[in-house]
């Protein structure tokens, strides 16, 4: 089982918005550079008459076209004065403020020095964005400087449009010349560089996602509307001048990314040459080998299968032709079967009618059958052990049978003790999971993954051929806040106290929960949907939600489009077909099953609501509404655990009345129905098999195993199952017998004849039982103990108190008792006809047992059809190997759950809509962050760090993402942290005169000013950054450096001024405890995986992160792993294939084993492996076919298959073994006297009781019980008397008697009373 895609899809939004939280105020950088780079203090007054008075626009070097402040705007921004005045002189202090910010301005200059403080104060928003990449931002910066400051401004700055403010001009708009190789280069070398805590681009923010250099300056030169980030007038950007225009474009040096001198990361500039030699990988292809065959494209496997299918088919033809030839030559009277060799074993030297006695017990004489004598040493102890045994228990079957039910019963009073586990990670998760032990690592160092509650809102088509609707409407939205309310007013019952959402979410910052919706960009407040034009406003923010203001979310984040709808193309978010709302809710490790106590409680609550009114909401607005709590999983596991329960109890009905009908004689003139039914007995084979599992789970329980839900269900039904193969065998056995033997001689000739055969077949069954034990998977594993336990329980009651059992209800029906009725008996008349009859029932044999006698053998020992039989089983064989490869691993999380579920329909919107991947994490364990040693430059991504670091190589993957499912580079706190404390981002590590943490300006206490425009205030004007230059080594900070700041970042709030405060982002990113050390113990760099949408997704993108991060590991020598939150799940299916390999071997070895063992022959247990090996490849092949996909479930079933498919083998080579003959009679007889027994109790008691299961709820029964038990059934049926007789009659070994009548023949000659003693030969009479 897995965890749900909507669970992982969430917990990366939730990621995402902790990371974005930081750019709070960053989205205004743009506007707020332009606004004020270009603005200066109020010019002294007569300055400012004079350059009105001579206000003739000239564009000369040493002049401005802008120079002054003439006013403001209703918002606040000022506007420039569009005055034309020659550039003036700085003085050398104020020419050093300007040559550290702006290199390029020499001279004089355009602006004053209070205009270059503003200038200063306000690029220091963008220095956090790109200063992890110098080259881009010293390009960036010089643009802005030159449009402020340089003495040649009016050459390459034109005003275009002139406004009135109180009287005064003001500037309105603008040309600004820049070239088109400025403006390309400038964009080449910012168009990579990351913003790491938002897992993007910071041309997303700067840039608002421009593609080209075009798309950046008209973002940059849109005038902004009152009250939003912006310039206040428009600038165009012109690349192209008329050649008669005075305009010279600016075109200042720029810097590559790659520039050795300003060097960025290879993830801020993959094109860098240091960056060449580290190319990102060559996607491996998984395809597997194929042939072209002209025109067509052939896998090689299947080639291979073919080739040697046809090389089979040839030899099998040519050795045909060879015996036939042989045969010919010979003149022999008759043909012989194909491949057939002479046997000896037609001498026999003891007539068949003769019987010899032997001593048993006393004085008391048993006939034993010479089959008996003459089998191999093991099987001849086994026969006589049953002889004896069956005997003990028909003279005492009321003390076998209490003894029997009183142990059992003991057994079952360990239920007391059942615990029964139902967390999805228990089940589904072994204790020595790699994966596992990942996952407690980051729960206890880091944090545990948030809790997810989702809704999805989504239109319907207006018919079938149209599309669906938008979902961006005013009717869709003032709906979702209808909802929105409803879900506000949840509250809980939590040990008597109210838990509402406010109680339980996620709040990076402030008191406002981050849910993910459409109504962030109202604030989630309604009032302000009316106010913000409706649906329009949403429309709009789809498109800015990076740059616009009243775009933020009342938690005052950015809100990406992609994570709030569903259903669109591209970018077309108008076309979006579905609103998806998420509530991250706080998460805590449980270990005791109550940490999360408040969100459960909270959680039931929300999916009542969801039921009972949300979802009848949506549907009166023709719209559909899927939804699930991140405890849906668990619970609808459980409910699904008792869904099927009247499903089984009828297969259990079923198969009862089956096997009342089968273990009867029904023909009314041989005796009553109602005295020759069986319908007592068939009861208590059922009861049998209950109290079979209840011993089983009782006995676990006691041992403190916890059992599964599944367990109750399934486990029954398997053991009924097989438990009936033995009943009929032990009955249809009995009903043989002579009835002139005593009750006693014919359950010991009974339990003697049988007693081997079943013993084989429910050793190999437990055996390959016990192999699923082995299976890490929790669920597997536990269900394999259980059942094999059970089946043995099974067995050792079916030989003892079914035998007792059998023994009343046998000498019931000859005393004439009425079935069900013992204390009844029939009329002396129905006696007598009883009695009269009995001789007849012996003889005649019974319609199924005439059909294999007489139809069935023949036609299987014909040459053409036992040619037939061969060829198309063998092919079959061969076609299945070929489709075994194309099986998928994977468990759909839809065949998980009760088709009724609510969750269905969540889990096929999460696949429809859902536009991201689940949240990746790679985590490095100790990592050394003292300055002696190199593991910051081998981790981090900004400038100085090595090209080969953890960071970049992330990055240098997501260029590949279809190989590597790495969809963006990492969020990364340690360049952050880096950028940071650098001096350059002089309005983020800040300290007071004391050595206290200053916060930038814009935030309290240096800040108080509610609307939050802020200048330099009283409380923070002496606040220093937190380093020189010259305080760091190598632009990095020492251990004691890096020890004493890095709380301070991670408890720094992002803001404006600073955008890289670590607070919300980081904050558990870092594990703190002992990092004093120089050692932090775990951290985490997080991105995503691509979109997983089918299981092979998931599985190949975890394969993939673990490729990765084993390389990097090896490559840096730093621990590193990579974690999602779906990695326990699907860890299993790596190994999978390995896994099914192994269980598989080791079962089919260990029934060949107990074969071996037995039967003591080689050969036959040779033939009885092939046949297995053949079944199961069928079966393989079918799942491929039927699309079953390959997990713990179904690999659990293969290895059951195996024993159960032993039942369809090990009778018929058991009786083919012991009977007389050449091959062809030897499969003849051994049709005819155990084909009934096998058709009729093993193959239609079996497939009775799977039909039922096709009328499960839960698709898990219906695909991996009935569909896999039904093609066992069948397969098995087809291999144990179809193919098996005829592979036995081809080239099956000697008989046991033949050989063994041949050694003693030998001994007769030396010791001739030895070989007299025990021939015994009883008649066996063929009946059903």
């Amino acid at each position: 089982m897995v965890q749900p895609r909507g669970k992982v899809m969430d917990s990366l939004r939730e990621a995402l918005h902790l990371s974005r939280m930081s750019l709070t105020a960053l989205i205004m950088v743009q506007g707020i550079i332009l606004m004020y780079t270009v603005n200066g203090d109020l010019l002294d007054s007569n300055m400012l008459g004079a350059s009105n008075s001579s206000s003739s626009e000239k564009h000369a070097k040493e002049y401005c076209s802008m120079y002054g402040i003439c006013g403001q705007r209703e918002d606040g921004k000022v506007l420039n004065c569009p005055y034309s005045v020659p550039a003036v002189k700085p003085s050398k202090i104020f020419s050093s403020k300007i040559q550290s910010l702006c290199p390029t301005i020499t001279g004089n200059v355009c602006c004053t020095a209070d205009q270059f403080d503003v200038l200063r104060q306000q690029v220091q928003q963008a220095v956090p964005l790109l200063v992890g990449c110098p080259a881009c931002l010293r390009n960036f910066l010089n643009l802005f400087c030159e449009l402020a400051c340089s003495p040649n401004q009016s050459l390459f700055v034109n005003v275009t449009s002139i406004s009135q403010v109180k009287k005064n001009s003001t500037v309105d708009g603008i040309a600004y010349y820049v070239t088109s190789t400025y403006g390309e280069e400038l964009f080449n070398s910012c168009k990579e560089v990351k913003f790491g805590s938002a897992n993007t681009r910071a041309i997303e923010f700067v840039g608002g996602g421009a593609t080209n250099y075009r798309e950046w300056f008209a973002f940059l030169g849109r005038q902004a509307s009152h009250n939003e980030p912006g310039s206040p007038y428009s600038m165009d950007f012109i690349t192209t001048v008329p050649p008669s225009s005075s305009m010279d474009p600016m075109n200042v040096s720029v810097f590559a990314c790659g520039d050795t001198s300003l060097g960025c990361s290879c993830g801020d500039c993959p094109s860098a040459s240091i960056c060449s030699d580290s190319l990102p990988p060559v996607p491996h292809k998984n395809g597997s080998c194929s042939i072209h065959l002209g025109s067509a494209k052939v896998k090689c496997i299947d080639f291979a299968m073919a080739i040697v299918y046809i090389v089979l088919v040839s030899l099998v033809f040519g050795w045909g032709l060879l015996c036939k030839t042989e045969n010919s030559s010979k003149a022999s009277p008759r043909m012989r079967p194909l491949l057939h060799t002479e046997e000896e074993s037609e001498l026999h030297s003891v007539n068949k009618n003769e019987d010899v006695t032997l001593p048993v017990q006393g004085d008391e004489k048993v006939p034993i059958s010479t089959k008996e004598s003459t089998l191999p040493f093991i099987q001849c102890y086994i026969s006589k052990y049953y002889r004896k045994h069956g005997i003990w228990v028909a003279r005492h079957p009321s003390l076998v049978l209490g003894i029997s039910v009183t142990v059992v019963v003991l057994l079952s009073l360990g239920l007391l003790r059942l615990e029964v586990e139902t967390r999805p990670e228990k089940l589904w998760v072994g204790p020595g999971s790699k994966a596992a032990e990942e996952k407690e690592f980051f729960d206890t160092n880091l944090s545990p993954f948030y809790r997810i509650e989702q809704l999805i809102l989504a239109t319907v088509p207006l018919s079938k051929d149209s599309p669906a609707p938008s979902i961006v409407t005013d009717k869709n939205i003032k709906l979702l806040f209808e909802m929105q309310k409803k879900v506000d007013g949840i509250r809980g019952n939590y040990s008597g106290s109210f838990v509402s959402l406010k109680d339980i979410c996620m709040k990076p910052v402030g008191d406002d929960c981050a849910s993910e919706t459409v109504l962030q960009y109202y604030k989630m407040k309604p009032e302000l949907f009316d106010e913000d034009d409706g649906a329009s406003h949403a429309m709009f923010c789809f498109e800015h939600y990076t740059s616009s203001e009243p775009c933020l979310s009342a938690y005052q984040a950015p809100v990406d489009p992609s994570t709030i709808l569903g259903g669109y193309t591209g970018s077309n978010y108008s076309q979006a077909t579905a609103f998806v709302i998420t509530y991250p809710v706080n998460n805590a490790v449980d270990k005791t099953g109550s940490e999360n106590g408040k969100a459960l409680a909270w959680e039931n609550s929300f999916i009542h609501l969801a039921k009972e009114e949300l979802v009848p909401m949506a549907g009166s607005h023709n719209l559909t509404l899927a939804f699930s709590a991140e405890s849906s999983i668990q619970e609808e596991l459980k409910r699904e655990s008792t869904a099927d329960i009247i499903t089984i109890l009828i297969s259990y009905v079923v198969m009862f009345a089956y096997i009342s009908v089968t273990l009867g004689d029904i023909s009314p003139h041989i005796s009553p129905v109602y005295v020759s039914s069986k319908v007592l007995l068939g009861l208590s084979g059922v009861l049998i098999v209950l109290l079979s599992v209840l011993g089983s789970i009782g006995l676990f329980s006691v041992l403190g195993v916890k059992s599964t839900l599944i367990i109750v269900e399934v486990i029954p039904f398997l053991v009924l199952a097989v438990g009936v193969d033995n009943m009929c065998i032990l009955v249809h056995a009995l009903k043989r017998q002579p009835i002139e033997l005593s009750m006693e001689e014919r359950v010991g000739n009974t339990l003697a004849e049988v007693g081997p055969s079943i013993t084989l077949s429910t050793l190999s069954e437990v055996l390959a039982f016990a192999v699923g034990s082995f299976i890490s998977m929790p669920a597997c594993r536990v269900f394999s103990m259980f059942a094999a336990l059970a089946v043995l329980l099974d067995f050792l009651l079916q030989v003892t108190a079914f035998v007792s059992l059998m023994t009343f209800d046998f000498r019931r029906t000859e005393e004439n008792r009425v079935d069900c009725f013992p204390c009844i008996r029939v009329s002396s008349l129905a006696t007598e006809l009883e009695h009269g009859n009995l001789g007849k029932r012996q003889q005649k044999p019974g319609l199924l047992v005439r059909y294999m006698k007489d139809i069935h053998a023949p036609v299987l020992s014909m040459p053409a059809v036992k040619v037939a039989v061969l060829l198309v089983f063998s092919a079959f064989a061969f076609v299945s190997i070929a489709l075994t490869t194309r099986l998928q691993p994977g468990l759909e999380q839809q065949v998980a759950l009760p088709r009724d579920s609510y969750l269905q329909g969540y889990f096929n919107n999460i696949s429809e809509y859902l536009r991201v991947g689940p949240p990746l994490y790679f985590i490095v364990k100790d990592y050394n962050y003292s300055l002696e040693s190199d593991n910051t430059n081998l981790l981090c991504s900004i400038s100085q760090c090595e090209s080969n670091s953890l960071l970049n190589e992330i990055s240098r993957a997501a260029l590949t993402p279809k190989s590597s499912y790495i969809a963006s580079p990492a969020a990364s706190w340690l360049d952050d942290f880096l950028v940071w404390l650098s001096p350059e981002a002089f309005g983020c590590c800040r300290k007071f005169p004391n050595g206290t943490y200053c916060p930038p300006d814009d935030q309290p206490p240096c800040c108080t000013s509610a609307d939050g425009t802020c200048g330099i205030s009283e409380t923070c004007q002496d606040c220093t950054t937190c380093f020189l230059h010259s305080d760091l080594i190598g632009s990095r900070p020492s251990t004691v450096q890096f020890r004493d700041k890095l709380p301070w970042f991670l408890s720094a709030l992002p803001s404006a001024d600073c955008a890289k405060g670590g607070h919300g982002a980081y904050t558990n990113s870092v594990d703190l405890k002992g990092y004093e050390n120089g050692v932090i113990q775990a951290s985490e760099f997080r991105t995503y995986h691509t979109p997983l949408n089918k299981q092979r997704d998931f599985v190949n993108a975890m394969k993939a992160a673990r490729e990765f991060s084993a390389r990097v590991s090896d490559s840096l020598k730093i621990s590193v792993y990579p974690y999602s939150v779906f990695y326990i799940f699907f860890e299993q299916y790596l190994d999978i294939w390995r896994t099914t390999l192994i269980n598989l071997s080791v079962a089919l070895g260990a029934v060949f084993i107990v074969c071996l063992v037995i039967t003591s022959s080689l050969w036959l247990s040779a033939i009885i492996l092939l046949v297995l090996a053949m079944i199961v490849l069928d079966i393989m092949g079918l799942m491929a076919l039927l699309s079953i996909q390959l997990n713990a479930i179904s690999v659990v079933n293969l290895v059951m298959s195996i024993g159960i498919a032993v039942e369809f083998c090990v009778h018929i080579t058991h009786a083919f073994s012991v009977s007389e003959g050449d091959r062809a009679q030897r499969s003849k007889e051994a049709l005819t006297t155990m084909g009934a027994s096998v058709f009729s109790g093993i193959t239609i008691t079996k497939f009775v009781g799977v039909l039922v299961l096709c009328f499960a709820r839960s698709e898990i029964f219906e695909v991996y019980y009935f569909r896999m038990y039904l093609a066992l059934v069948i397969l098995g049926f087809l291999h144990g008397l179809i193919f098996l007789p005829v592979l036995l009659s081809v080239c099956g070994p000697p008989s046991i008697k033949s050989v063994l009548d041949n050694d003693e023949q030998n001994q007769s000659r030396t010791h001739p009373n030895q070989h007299d003693l025990g021939l015994y030969k009883m008649e066996r009479e063929s009946s059903d």
